[in-house]
């Protein structure tokens, strides 16, 4: 038996051009209903990406319909910088913010963007050559919170003391993964206003999702459809996607039974979390230009190996050695050192690696991108 909600995902997944209309006109009075119920200012988190990039299009052009009296409560862009991004879409999540910055202020809008950075101490390159930490893996994800998410954190727990309270609008979408439903779900059952979640790692922080229900499809039908308010090309954006697709092709999105381009993923392009920077092998592929970034493609392909122990010592940072117990032959337990950072041989080869590679992009890639952090 179908249940209704079942129903209702199956209806949505068919959903027409029209129907999509009128839940973006649906979502344009919730937002600013949301938006003038309280004083409880607003953090968007912005990553450059089409989900982002949706997101804060449907805010901006929801709140520029109200008159300039409402539009008195302050809504801040951030994001995140972790200093080994993607340098190509580093570069435009950079002039992006500028742009977003310049047309907030000529069209009279409350929006602050901010570009976030991780500590000196905590950068990729402090922690792998100056600490020694191995390349992340998952069992020592070390990366992730320090690059990613503290900075992001410290900005919204300053938010939280200045005002005691805080709505996060994240570009969290049900159908990025099964993960991410079951995820969305459990904060669904906890919300305590309409729409509004509770975030468990961050106190008196409330989530709105506006596009949760959406499909990649959507998104692009949205982003082409629609102009950027901030004078952004989102066909621009849509070129930089089908670049990171393998087959350098992404179909002419003209409804939602169209595929998009919706699987390109960027990230850091140091990133040995996942087997292989298929984004990054495919601008390399499909673009002469940007061939530059190969030698990015080399570290991160030298620093992916598993079985490193023979570059790590047993000492660690502070000097300590660190046992661990297992079991042996038959009943005997066998204790063995725990390995812990490079060697100093191998922090020097890195460094020598990563200058190396600064000198090349230097004389190859555009004047904007020579800087590898």
């Amino acid at each position: 038996m179908t249940t209704t909600k079942q129903q209702s995902v199956t209806k949505q997944g068919r959903r027409t051009v029209d129907e999509l209309v009128e839940d973006i006109q649906s979502l344009t009075v919730e937002i600013q209903e949301l938006y003038c119920s309280d004083e409880i200012p607003w953090v968007i988190g912005y990553s450059g990406g089409k989900d982002s990039t949706a997101v804060v299009q449907l805010i901006w052009n929801a709140i520029s319909a109200l008159p300039s009296e409402k539009r008195s409560k302050t809504i801040h862009i951030i994001t995140t910088d972790t200093l080994v991004e993607n340098p190509i879409v580093s570069a435009w999540v950079s002039n992006s913010l500028k742009q977003m910055k310049i047309a907030a202020q000529e069209q009279e809008m409350p929006i602050e963007p901010h570009l976030l950075y991780p500590e000196i101490k905590d950068t990729f390159w402090v922690c792998l050559i100056g600490k020694g930490y191995p390349a992340p893996r998952m069992r020592f994800r070390w990366c992730t919170e320090r690059l990613k998410i503290q900075p992001a954190n410290r900005f919204i727990r300053d938010m939280v003391r200045a005002s005691g309270e805080v709505i996060l609008v994240l570009g969290m979408r049900k159908a990025e993964s099964n993960k991410r439903a079951i995820v969305m779900a459990k904060h669904e059952k906890g919300r305590v206003r309409d729409r509004l979640s509770p975030r468990s790692s961050l106190v008196n922080a409330l989530a709105y999702t506006p596009i949760e229900d959406w499909r990649n499809d959507e998104v692009w039908i949205y982003l082409n459809q629609w102009g950027n308010p901030w004078g952004y090309s989102n066909k621009d954006l849509f070129s930089m996607y089908r670049g990171a697709t393998a087959d350098n092709e992404c179909p002419l999105v003209v409804d939602t039974s169209t595929p998009s381009c919706g699987d390109s993923r960027f990230g850091c392009w140091v990133c040995t979390l996942v087997n292989q920077d298929k984004s990054m092998e495919a601008m390399i592929h499909n673009d002469q230009e940007k061939e530059w970034l190969q030698p990015l493609l080399d570290i991160r392909s030298e620093l992916d190996i598993h079985n490193d122990w023979d570059k790590r010592d047993f000492r660690r940072i502070y000097g300590k050695v660190e046992l661990f117990e297992r079991n042996g032959d038959g009943d005997d337990k066998e204790v063995v050192p725990i390995h812990g950072p490079y060697t100093k041989y191998w922090r020097e080869h890195w460094l020598r690696r990563v200058l190396e590679a600064q000198t090349k992009i230097r004389q190859t890639a555009p004047p904007e991108m020579r800087d590898i952090t």
